[in-house]
């Protein structure tokens, strides 16, 4: 999830554990800063584009090194305020706020390394995306109506938007679930022998879904909103590169990102040049991670290199809005690469 929302999550986290023991701007504010130390990972170069999207959510959102850490956090805040009394409260917060973390982004689609080192299987639910107002504004005024009041009445708001959030993840899965159901049956309809279908919703909201289904030699695109008049979705196919992917489907990066992305993924040939998509984050043709790999005969031989495709935001947010009302329109086209 976004930095905010991991923020705000972990004060809220950091909040409800310490109560009264402690002051709540102080559990509000190291239940934040624990909140985000997970994500600075990003900060570290493992030598290439690809290389720095599997590792990223790898060691830094594993149970086992959250769990190795959070007792020597909570001994520094404990010594900081000189609250040494509640070492113990202070470990079960910040241990709560780190694993709480790491369990909201395995609800986004991206993927999280929960297991490592022992596995580095990337999990990810993908009911929600990875900005959502509906989850993240409850928390905020949560927080902060704690910090204001600063007594029982508070803490109350504060745990009610706890509880909150959590249901409204429950419904993401359940709503993730019925829209699966809608979508296999639409595939079946269509004689679309799916080896793979993803659910995952559109941005900012869990009314609309995207959807890709994968074939070996195709992909298809198609959207659901909860608010559709019909339980149908319309399919576009796009080819997914099967000759690129039996010649180079065991070169390194194609590999990684085959296995990250549980098999989304397409090849394409642009320019004598090889084409790596991550079919789950984005939408036709604009994707958040597009890896030029190299030359076709030397796939490699260089250090892939991420491309960026905008969608146009002119367009796409009132698509968006539209589309969420169960309005039957085309998706807008993207941005040129950058």
């Amino acid at each position: 999830m976004d930095s905010l929302t991991q923020i705000t999550l972990g004060a809220a986290v950091g909040v409800a554990v310490m109560s009264r023991r402690t002051a709540v701007w102080k559990a509000a504010l190291w239940g934040g800063i624990a909140g985000t130390l997970p994500d600075l990972d990003v900060v570290v170069d493992y030598g290439d584009a690809v290389l720095n999207m599997v590792r990223h959510r790898a060691e830094s959102h594993s149970f086992f090194y959250l769990t190795l850490a959070s007792p020597l956090l909570a001994w520094v805040v404990s010594r900081i305020h000189g609250e040494r009394e509640l070492f113990r409260q202070w470990w079960l917060a910040l241990w709560l706020v780190l694993i709480t973390h790491t369990l909201l982004d395995t609800m986004t689609v991206y993927g999280t390394q929960l297991l490592m080192p022992f596995s580095d299987h990337p999990f990810g639910v993908g009911s929600v995306f990875i900005i959502d107002p509906a989850y993240t504004l409850p928390l905020i005024v949560g927080v902060v109506v704690a910090i204001r009041l600063n007594n029982g009445r508070g803490l109350r708001w504060n745990a009610a938007a706890l509880v909150l959030t959590t249901l409204y993840l429950g419904w993401s899965v359940m709503a993730q679930q019925h829209v699966d159901r809608i979508a296999r049956a639409s595939l079946a309809s269509e004689g679309i022998d799916a080896q793979s279908l993803l659910v995952t919703p559109a941005p900012f909201n869990t009314v609309l879904w995207r959807l890709v289904a994968t074939t070996p030699e195709q992909y298809f695109e198609g959207y659901y909103s909860l608010l559709d008049n019909q339980p149908t979705v319309r399919w576009t196919a796009y080819p997914r590169g099967a000759e690129l992917i039996a010649e180079h489907g065991e070169d390194d990066s194609v590999a990684r990102i085959a296995a990250f992305s549980h098999g989304f993924f397409s090849l394409q040939a642009v320019d004598g040049r090889l084409m790596l998509t991550d079919l789950r984050m984005g939408q036709e043709p604009a994707y958040v991670f597009r890896f030029d790999v190299g030359a076709l005969n030397a796939v490699g031989a260089e250090a892939p290199v991420q491309l960026s495709m905008r969608p146009d935001l002119g367009r796409g947010l009132p698509w968006l809005w539209d589309r969420i009302w169960g309005v039957d329109a085309p998706v807008p086209v993207a941005k040129a690469p950058s």
